[in-house]
């Protein structure tokens, strides 16, 4: 039987403090007040002063209740029971369905063994173009979504989660509204893909402690899953969340704050999760997309900077597209024409092109420039790139996507206005390559 104490020495906010000897970082106490038993985590040690992290909050909890401390760590259940399930921030169902009966594992253990991992070159299908033609997401990647409140960035995370090839989805909402979840849960439930995915939920009216654990829970069971042949996809949103609340708890413990108020080991708290994205030769793997709201669109805020030096990329949505040149994926030239088309690489590049030199010509007019036939050209290509490839509506395989890129440069250039190679042209280029009426005047023009 573990120590039980009699006295917490104070209580502020929903920390409360007392001595104790033999626990453990991370250790689970068990704070049994008259007629109720409240859970709580120890997360700071001194000598033999002890931090509880409470959940639920302390109202009602008095400094002569008594504190029994359970000798493990954070618990979720795993097992093939907890697919179409949704759970809450501390594991328990809240779907209405029935208690799980399955095996607990331990949360926030270390990642796999760098040495063991295999090098990423499978390509994870997703039917958006912007991400399958122009940013590839790679099996075993981990990847952020930078955008500002407002954006359909869930949305985003939605239809990846519906159309991505993947054997399990599981999703792990941090601060969420109630419209959010029930966005989610109604998305997967119509689309048919409930029942690979699990959810586990922290709305914005929970208790802080749970939003630190919905990542770790996700990541634990992927683990379990990933090492029983599957392949997982973990959703998180929104890791701004994960660290405020680092950054509350932190105030809480009267902590040194370091910049703008966050502690210290952001950087190896976002790490710690962030690395859990791994290929298990001759196992399965796991894919982490996570979204990272930029407060006042500010890249240097330490959140998503810190998660920049982390990951291998990142998709930036702004003004409901997925921005072709903020975003990046930095493992996309292990799969790009090599586990996809042969014109893949050579077709993405020139599409960014000539969309940047649209790009240009708006800005000829919007500074009030004459603009040639040339700059018209570019700016009805730059219409047609938009509408056929950047809305996020688009779910197109990406060998149709790759057919959609020639059927725009058709429409509007000759094949020597592109620069694409010949044998590319002669391959690839759709119907008669003779000079089109859009685009009769060289770019000399």
């Amino acid at each position: 039987m573990r120590e039980i104490i009699t006295k917490i020495d104070e209580i502020t906010g929903n920390i409360a403090t007392l001595k104790a000897s033999n626990v453990g970082l991370g250790e689970l106490a068990v704070i049994e007040s008259p007629g109720r038993s409240t859970l709580g985590q120890v997360i700071s040690l001194s000598g033999q002063s002890v931090s509880l992290q409470v959940f639920g909050g302390t109202k009602g909890i008095s400094t002569a209740d008594r504190v029994r401390f359970l000798g493990h760590p954070m618990q979720v259940k795993y097992g093939p029971s907890l697919l179409g399930r949704i759970f809450n921030g501390s594991g328990v169902p809240i779907d209405g369905g029935p208690e799980l009966l399955e095996e607990e594992i331990p949360i926030g253990g270390p990642s796999f063994n760098p040495a063991n991992r295999i090098i990423p070159k499978e390509m994870i299908r997703t039917n958006i173009p912007m991400i399958d033609v122009f940013n590839s997401l790679v099996v075993s990647q981990k990847l952020p979504i930078f955008s500002v409140p407002g954006e359909p960035y869930n949305q985003l995370l939605a239809r990846v989660g519906m159309q991505a090839e993947a054997d399990i989805i599981i999703l792990g909402g941090m601060g969420l509204k109630f419209d959010d979840f029930t966005f989610f849960k109604r998305t997967f439930e119509e689309s048919g893909v409930m029942n690979r995915v699990i959810m586990f939920i922290h709305l914005a009216s929970d208790p802080v402690v749970e939003c630190l654990l919905v990542p770790d829970m996700s990541l634990a069971v992927a683990e379990r899953f990933a090492e029983a042949g599957r392949r997982v996809l973990v959703l998180l949103t929104d890791m701004t969340n994960f660290a405020d609340s680092l950054k509350e708890i932190s105030i809480s413990m009267e902590q040194i704050p370091s910049n703008r108020g966050y502690p210290g080991d952001l950087y190896s708290q976002l790490a710690a999760r962030y690395e859990k994205a791994v290929d298990m030769e001759g196992l399965g793997d796991i894919t982490v997309l996570a979204v990272t709201t930029m407060p006042g669109d500010d890249v240097t805020h330490p959140i998503p900077d810190n998660t920049g030096y982390i990951t291998e990329g990142q998709f930036y949505l702004r003004h409901g597209v997925v921005d072709p040149f903020g975003s990046l994926s930095r493992l996309k030239q292990n799969v790009v024409s090599k586990v996809t088309r042969r014109d893949h690489n050579d077709i993405m590049n020139t599409m960014i092109r000539l969309y940047s030199d649209c790009r240009e010509s708006r800005n000829k007019i919007a500074m009030g420039f004459k603009v040639s036939r040339w700059d018209e050209t570019l700016l009805a290509y730059g219409t047609d790139f938009e509408r056929e490839l950047m809305e996020l509506n688009i779910n197109m395989a990406i060998e149709d996507a790759l057919d959609k890129c020639w059927d725009i440069l058709a429409r509007h250039f000759q094949p020597v206005q592109t620069g694409l190679k010949q044998d590319m042209v002669d391959e690839f280029w759709p119907g008669d390559q003779g000079e089109k009426p859009e685009a009769k005047e060289e770019e000399a023009a």
